[in-house]
């Protein structure tokens, strides 16, 4: 009885507190684990196992680094929803003239339908690679899933999200599977996890393809309409505890994709660099996985493509029908909306072009896109008759146009590097 005493008098005890706070931060989780699905989409898939196979664990840092630059712009799009009641889209429409809604309307939904391709196709493959289901066949499933998935909101956004957060489950699970069994180099995997390297053009073309696949910036639209289902009728110092709350969610959802992306680009380079295996297909991905590591790998490897696809294409959809109601209030319906963004990937496939080649593609699109929703991000939040009191401070400011700078660049670059041949 004495000892209880002199334990609880030092604080060991504290387990209620600690359980009020946790089941409050509960009630804040699950818009950045919707959007972190975007971070491990299929198109993830095809960029790091590209980059595994061809240049071993070298573009290992542009995952950190990406994932860095997603979680910033993450709690910025969240700040700006909590901030102004609205999303990014929708702030875009009141502050910029109506020529230029236009030109994002057009380049934001080019995006999302250059995601939803990736996202898309992953979910046939994963069909097709788990279950042998006929490629054709397998688009009807995909779009009748995704449909199902996003009518869910019908039913309230934390349905969606707990739907969302076992797919991504699913995701960890499998690639914790293919780690154990891929045995990599770990030394290696930490030190060209902090540093940098570029070996050639084609490096330049996977990084690009990385950026975009992990700085996604459908998403970036899409948290700020998110975290409205937890934002009405706040006062200033609630929403401040929001976008406290938010942050934290933020920095557990992206670290999770980071964890699981790193995952996808170490097991491609132990397995398949490790043995001169330069892999041009997810097909040939999974083919592969069966001789070398077992019939779990290849298994897991399509279980994690298949909630993938599943989980991304239903975000991908959302992102889409976000922008395409808030730039220029153009009102399409749902049904219309889902099938505009969809349509690419279905065509894809059954025009039968590389999936591959076509999600790394439209990922490096995505890395075109990012500066137009980043630029327009800053230029919104850094206004103090906007935001009032969660304005941007200067370190913010900095921070946010060196990541715009850096990902311009990495875009001049790799248009050079194609025009003189590089590539």
């Amino acid at each position: 009885m004495e000892r209880e005493s002199v334990i609880v008098s030092k604080g060991f005890i504290n387990s209620p507190s600690l359980l009020v706070k946790f089941k409050e931060l509960l009630k804040y989780l699950g818009p950045a684990f919707i959007v972190s699905v975007a971070y491990v989409d299929p198109g993830n898939f095809a960029t790091n196992i590209s980059g595994g196979s061809l240049f071993n664990y070298n573009l290992l840092w542009v995952i950190l680094w990406s994932n860095l630059m997603a979680i910033f712009l993450q709690v910025m799009s969240a700040k700006l929803g909590i901030a102004t009641g609205k999303n990014l889209a929708e702030m875009c429409r009141l502050v910029f003239s109506k020529k230029t809604n236009w030109i994002f309307y057009i380049v934001t939904t080019l995006a999302a339908m250059a995601t939803t391709l990736a996202e898309f196709v992953g979910a046939v493959l994963g069909f097709y690679l788990l279950f042998g289901i006929p490629l054709n066949y397998a688009v009807a499933l995909t779009a009748a899933v995704t449909f199902l998935i996003v009518y869910l909101q019908k039913y309230g956004q934390r349905v969606v999200e707990i739907v969302i957060a076992l797919l991504v489950a699913v995701i960890c699970v499998s690639y914790t599977i293919e780690l154990f069994l891929a045995k990599p180099d770990w030394p290696q995997v930490a030190l060209h996890t902090i540093m940098p390297s570029l070996p050639n053009g084609e490096a330049v073309l996977i990084a690009a393809g990385m950026l975009g696949a992990t700085v996604m910036p459908h998403v970036i639209y899409l948290h700020s309409e998110l975290v409205q289902c937890r934002n009405k009728g706040l006062s200033l110092t609630e929403k401040k505890k929001h976008l406290q709350m938010e942050k934290i969610d933020v920095i557990i959802a992206m670290n999770i994709a980071f964890l699981v992306n790193a995952a996808m680009v170490v097991v491609s380079a132990s397995v398949f660099f490790s043995r001169g295996m330069a892999v041009e297909s997810i097909e040939q991905a999974h083919r592969s996985l069966e001789p070398l590591l077992g019939t779990l790998s290849s298994a897991a490897f399509g279980a994690a493509l298949l909630a993938s696809g599943f989980s991304s294409s239903s975000v991908g959809t959302m992102a889409g029908e976000t922008i395409m109601d808030g730039f220029v209030n153009m009102k399409i319906p749902s049904v219309v909306r889902r099938i505009i963004t969809m349509l690419p990937g279905a065509i894809i496939i059954l025009m039968g072009v590389n999936p591959m080649k076509a999600l790394i593609m439209s990922q490096v699109c995505l890395s075109f896109v990012l500066p137009v929703t980043i630029i327009s991000m800053l230029i919104i939040t850094g206004r103090k008759e906007i935001m009032g009191e969660f304005v941007n401070k200067k370190s913010t400011k900095i921070i946010g146009w060196i990541i715009a700078a850096l990902i311009i660049s990495l875009n001049i670059a790799l248009i050079y590097l194609t025009f003189t041949g590089n590539v």
